[in-house]
């Protein structure tokens, strides 16, 4: 979508970024995310006071939505070191992506755009690392975009087989071999569907001999709450609660286009939480790959279930230097954060310090949520190990951070950070890099810089 040149394309809208203060058009004083239309031909679009990568991705996407109709446009970014420059493309492609697959008449905007610079061979290097991270975003948006009934289970896990033409080894464990694992929480969830559940593992090997990095994500392709049905308003957008999944599997994408050295693991637990005569019931008590009993208090809450047997399976089998899982898992940590930042708990300072200083450097941003004694002693079951949520009703229960204990429960002694991505996996702010209501394919890029950062020197294993 985006290539560099010297010049501007001819037939191109040209979009130049103006600091503020240094035009002395009337009616322009270059206000981040202003425009200006100099000619039908360019236009200015505030910079405001930019100075660091993400001010000038926030330029790029501004640049972009000021194109409006334009098919074809030049972002001018002659005069701005490389990093500045290749931070403005980044942002405008984000802003550029539409999922359009389903629709027989494309919308009109950008199609085209060329980053014009004085010197585009210094930013070739810089770009092709930028592509890297663009294509774990794209992915894990192009699949939080599809439909339910076109992302099946089965059909989540037939694209994650695409990606082994990346050099990711890619495993399926069905409905059987579930069985033999004793994962009752996946089995339990996906037993209301048409379509079985599965776990799909992908495999990065790096290039040191260490153990992983794990990812774990949440694949819920579609989530009626099950025999807790969810109330009708809003459902459609439950589509998206396999984001967590999604962003793995986009993380994993970026870090085999960038060749990272640091072998890496993702662990996805995919089911459809469906209503029918098999499907689970409020009061069950399952048995999980671990071992533990959990007591079903509420269906709805069906994603620290699936989650419980990924994390379980990705400390065992995998003994990874760290477990980091992420899910679109409740609805409180929306009401705590709103769409602005991601819900992060964990047992482990060091990792939850790394992971917060990665989100700031990608504007994916995070907020750190407590993980109290109490949050623990409110899962105590009478007929269980652990129950799985307060009961329904209950006033003010902090479901986000009783999720959170639940989870830690099948990390053991592991570092495991726990990214609670709802009400940040489609884009209801403007501070995220996407039109509204599209998908954000948060937490890909964190994962990326996250292993980029902290893990791919062997000397700091």
């Amino acid at each position: 979508m985006l290539k560099l040149r010297r010049e501007p394309p001819r037939g191109a809208v040209i979009l130049r970024p103006v600091p503020e203060g240094a035009s002395h058009a009337s009616g322009f004083a270059g206000h981040l995310g202003e425009v200006f239309d100099l000619s039908p031909s360019e236009r200015w679009v505030g910079a405001g006071h930019a100075a660091g990568a993400t001010e000038w991705e926030r330029i790029g996407v501004a640049c972009t939505a000021a194109a409006g109709a334009a098919p074809r446009v030049a972002i001018d970014a002659r005069g701005l070191s490389a990093q500045a420059a290749v931070a403005l493309g980044f942002g405008a492609v984000l802003r550029a992506w539409r999922f359009e697959r389903l629709k027989s008449i494309r919308s009109p905007g950008p199609r085209h755009i060329a980053l014009v610079h004085e010197a585009p061979d210094a930013l070739r290097p810089l770009w092709t690392r930028a592509e890297a991270s663009l294509a774990g975003i794209l992915l894990a948006r192009e699949l939080v975009a599809e439909p339910a009934n076109r992302l099946t289970p089965r059909e989540f896990a037939h694209r994650l087989r695409e990606l082994e033409r990346e050099g990711i080894e890619v495993e399926e464990l069905g409905r059987g071999a579930l069985r033999k694992l004793g994962a009752g929480g996946i089995l339990a969830v996906g037993a209301g569907s048409a379509v079985p559940p599965r776990i799909v593992i992908l495999r990065w090997k790096g290039g040191f001999a260490a153990p992983p990095v794990a990812f774990v994500g949440k694949g819920i392709c579609f989530d009626t709450g099950g025999i807790s049905i969810k109330p009708a308003a809003g459902m459609e957008a439950m589509r998206a609660d396999m984001a967590g999944a999604a962003a793995c599997a986009g993380a994993m994408l970026a870090l085999a286009r960038r060749n990272s050295p640091c072998p890496a693991v993702a662990v996805l637990a995919i089911a459809e939480n469906a209503t029918g005569a098999a499907s689970y019931r409020p009061g069950d008590v399952l048995r999980m790959m671990s071992g533990r009993t959990v007591e079903v208090v509420d269906t709805d809450a069906e994603g620290r279930l699936v989650l419980a047997d990924a994390l379980h399976l990705a400390a065992t089998h995998f003994r990874p230097q760290a477990v980091i899982d992420l899910a679109t898992l409740t609805g409180s940590v929306i009401t705590a954060l709103g769409h602005h930042r991601a819900g992060l708990f964990g047992n482990d300072a060091a990792l939850g310090a790394a992971i917060a200083a990665a989100g700031e450097a990608v504007a994916e941003r995070l907020w750190p949520l407590p993980i109290g004694t109490r949050h623990r002693e409110d899962l105590k079951s009478d007929i269980a190990d652990l129950r799985q949520c307060m009961p329904a009703g209950t006033r003010l229960v902090s479901d986000a951070c009783h999720a959170a204990a639940f989870l830690r429960e099948f990390v053991g002694t592991l570092p495991w950070a726990h990214l609670d991505i709802a009400g940040v996996e489609t884009a209801e702010s403007p501070e995220l890099p996407a039109a509204r209501g599209v998908p954000t394919g948060f937490g890909a890029r964190l994962l990326d810089a996250l292993v980029e950062r902290h893990f791919e020197d062997p000397h700091r294993i």
